[in-house]
């Protein structure tokens, strides 16, 4: 990604912010509401907000930021009401701009400790480990178990490529079926995505997924051009396992800190719950059927339309 693209991306991420938001909100006056031509705030009125002049604001939407300064960027933040997800993303892009690829690039975990792989394999409900394109790069057996449709072939698993979670959702028809609320699950994993992709603009596996993505799936793309992003940390995920059914899992991820890039996820039922008993039947089909598979490392690629 070259610096035009960084400038758009966060000119484009500014006005997606200003959009969503009415005069109103902010407790600006609105006049003439017929003569508005932009559904939210004019650049105008977020200078205001902001104490900044109007042609400085213009300026730094444009993608003309380097001498731009945090305080600016915060006041910013607060006139278009940021969350703490889309406050680092504004700062994420800004730094991408102004630092040259080797300070702005994060260092990224190349393989998966063997502490880690201990962790995995000794919890009893589904883990796995992801990184920012997330692929899925670690999972113990359960977790296997769970994301079995993800697999060509759950039963041979092929080394040679990692599952990912997003090109799953948007490339093969089985996932509006696996993912009982695909819409908010589409929408997570594109946020997340859009994120980490702020944070390292020179990610050469996340500009190749979007591109794939956005070339193939309407779905992805029209995600992808709201700019919406989100931290990614805790809720509940529903499933449609072809093997034991209705699931309903609360679930946790958490950033390896000794490991950038990459995050360990667990998903646990509700204890005496259906979904329990539903984790303790798959947990039985795992141990019968991809008992002898590994799971430590890479993971196979996941069914596309095409192939």
């Amino acid at each position: 990604m070259d610096s035009t693209d960084r400038a758009a991306d966060i000119g484009e991420f500014l006005a997606s912010r200003r959009a969503r938001i009415t005069p109103d909100q902010v407790g600006l006056p609105v006049y003439d509401a017929a003569k508005r031509r932009v559904p939210g705030l004019r650049r105008q009125e977020v200078a205001t907000l902001a104490g900044l002049s109007v042609d400085y604001y213009t300026q730094i939407e444009r993608g003309k930021v380097t001498g731009v300064s945090e305080s600016v960027l915060d006041a910013i933040a607060r006139a278009l009401q940021l969350d703490e997800a889309e406050r680092s993303h504004l700062f994420d892009l800004h730094r991408s701009i102004v630092t040259g690829p080797q300070r702005a690039r994060p260092r990224r975990a190349k393989t998966i400790r063997p502490m880690i792989q201990r962790m995995l394999d000794t919890s009893t409900v589904p883990a796995y480990v992801r990184n920012t394109r997330q692929d899925i790069v670690a999972a113990n057996l359960l977790g296997h178990a769970l994301h079995a449709p993800l697999y060509p072939d759950p039963l041979h698993p092929d080394p040679a490529r990692p599952v990912n979670v997003v090109r799953f959702c948007f490339l093969d028809p089985f996932a509006q079926e696996f993912f009982l609320d695909w819409d908010q699950v589409a929408d997570g994993v594109v946020n997340l995505l859009r994120s980490d992709a702020g944070r390292d603009p020179y990610d050469r596996g996340i500009s190749d997924l979007v591109g794939e993505l956005s070339t193939r799936s309407d779905e992805f793309r029209v995600r992808w051009a709201k700019h919406n992003v989100r931290l990614h940390h805790n809720g509940v995920k529903r499933f449609h396992h072809p093997v034991v059914g209705d699931l309903t899992l609360d679930w946790e991820s958490m950033p390896l800190p000794a490991d950038p890039g990459l995050a360990l996820t667990f998903y646990c039922p509700e204890p005496g719950s259906p979904s329990a008993d539903a984790i303790a039947l798959l947990a039985s089909w795992a141990a019968t059927n991809l008992q002898d598979q590994s799971t430590a490392t890479e993971q196979p690629a996941p069914r596309t339309t095409d192939e």
